[in-house]
């Protein structure tokens, strides 16, 4: 706008140095030969003239781009674990005992003893004397007694008194009191509520009908053919008449192989026979919810407080006090006196005395014995027990069991999200526009001006 406000000045300079120089201008753009030859042509009064070639303005509306925030609400999925209870079944295995016999070999050992004759050489002591004589010098103690005088030293204590004078402080105690100013601090409570959300997990019963494998024990009883055994059987024998003996002798029947069976054996087992049953089975299932409580809290406050207290203090002041006593010392005087005691003492003299013993030894000679001592030895035999052992055997059932299994769901939730978008925007100004076509050099050059500067098409 501002570089179109100048176009009607320029103009009017150029109009004002073509008087004089057909040629000049300011910067060549206000030569005539840009005119039209009709533009060129004397014009009659010059008021007019320039009310014609002062130019117009006119409004153009433009679009401009502004971006500009917004607030948009996206939903956002959240990914949440819950526990689930899943109801199962399982086999269990139970252990149950019969009761089985079998044989077992045990072997006895038995100790025996047999007799074993054997010779030692047993020793016999005997012990003789000799008779020995010595002569040997006996030695005769006498114990004699002289007197002694000796002198000793006697100690005398006395005890005895005097009077010593001393000076004791004796204190004298006075209780005062101050004032002292403290503070102190008093607590005041005030409960306040609190709206929470708690997720509350409700059970939920549920009933349902599940198919249960059980069954029973039935005793069968079994005949089982007895075994097919070769048995030896004789046929009847008969009499027959010898000739060499003139008389009749049995004679007995040929032996053969016959195949027997033996009796039949009655058996009685247990038998397992399944069955399914349907029962009821009932079903708890956790399900969340929310719940609004208001839950009390307290707050206190110190508030301070200003008091005054009277505290006791003690002074002490102390006064002087001669006072007496007596001090006991003890004298020791030392008296000597003589006495008398007997020491004695031992006199030896040696006295020849002939004097005979018996000197014991000892004689040994060996004497052959024969002795007999019993051998110990050690018998095996294996005897036959009949034992009894419970055998394990596993049983099958079933058994319901709840678990619980972590499944993940999504839950929706509304974010508000800040976004940035492009808005058209009309924008206006104003556009100078040339009254007479024959000014403005824009319409007069045509398509070879669309160039200089303050055209607007």
């Amino acid at each position: 706008m501002r570089h179109n406000s100048w176009i009607p000045a320029i103009v009017a300079i150029i109009t004002m140095a073509s008087a004089g120089t057909a040629d000049a201008g300011l910067f060549g753009a206000g030569k005539f030969r840009c005119c039209p030859t009709d533009c060129c042509a004397p014009s009659g009064d010059y008021c007019a003239a320039r009310a014609n070639c002062d130019p117009g303005y006119r409004v153009v509306r433009d679009t401009v781009w502004c971006t500009e925030e917004y607030t948009e609400c996206v939903k956002v999925m959240d990914t949440c674990y819950e526990q689930v209870p899943v109801s199962c079944q399982r086999v269990v295995y139970d252990t149950h005992y019969r009761t089985e016999n079998y044989t077992v070999c045990r072997p006895v050992h038995k100790t025996c003893y047999r007799p074993v004759t054997y010779t030692v050489r047993r020793p016999h002591y005997q012990t003789c004397y000799r008779t020995v004589t010595c002569n040997i010098r006996k030695p005769v103690y006498n114990t004699c007694y002289r007197t002694v005088k000796y002198s000793v030293c006697r100690p005398v204590y006395n005890t005895c008194y005097k009077t010593v004078c001393y000076t004791v402080r004796k204190p004298h105690y006075h209780t005062c009191f101050r004032d002292v100013c403290c503070t102190t601090f008093r607590t005041e409570y005030q409960t306040l509520y609190r709206d929470v959300c708690q997720t509350v997990m409700r059970p939920v019963t549920t009933t349902k009908t599940v198919p249960v494998e059980c069954g029973e024990w039935k005793t069968v009883t079994e005949c089982i053919p007895g075994p097919i055994v070769t048995k030896c059987v004789q046929s009847p024998g008969k009499f027959a008449f010898n000739p060499n003996s003139c008389c009749c002798e049995y004679q007995p029947g040929c032996c053969k192989q016959v195949q027997v069976q033996c009796p039949p054996q009655t058996v009685c087992r247990r038998v397992w026979c399944p069955k399914t049953v349907m029962k009821q089975v009932c079903c708890t299932k956790m399900v969340p919810e929310v719940k609004h409580c208001r839950v009390p809290y307290t707050v206190c406050h110190r508030i301070p407080c200003q008091t005054v207290k009277r505290i006791p203090y003690t002074t002490c002041t102390y006064s002087c006090e001669t006072r007496t006593r007596q001090v006991p010392y003890t004298t020791c005087n030392i008296i000597r006196e003589c006495r008398t005691k007997q020491v004695p003492y031992t006199t030896c003299s040696y006295v020849n005395q002939c004097v005979t013993r018996q000197i014991p030894y000892t004689t040994c000679h060996w004497t052959c014995e024969q002795r007999t001592k019993m051998v110990p030895y050690t018998t095996c035999s294996m005897v036959e027990e009949c034992r009894t052992r419970q055998v394990p055997y596993c049983v099958p059932r079933t058994v319901c069991e709840t678990k619980y299994v972590t499944r993940a769901k999504c839950v929706p939730r509304t974010v508000v999200v800040t976004k940035t978008r492009c808005v058209p925007k009309v924008v206006c100004r104003k556009v100078p526009v040339c009254a007479d076509p024959c000014c403005d050099p824009c319409v007069t050059a045509g398509p070879a001006c669309a160039a200089p500067n303050g055209c607007v098409q």
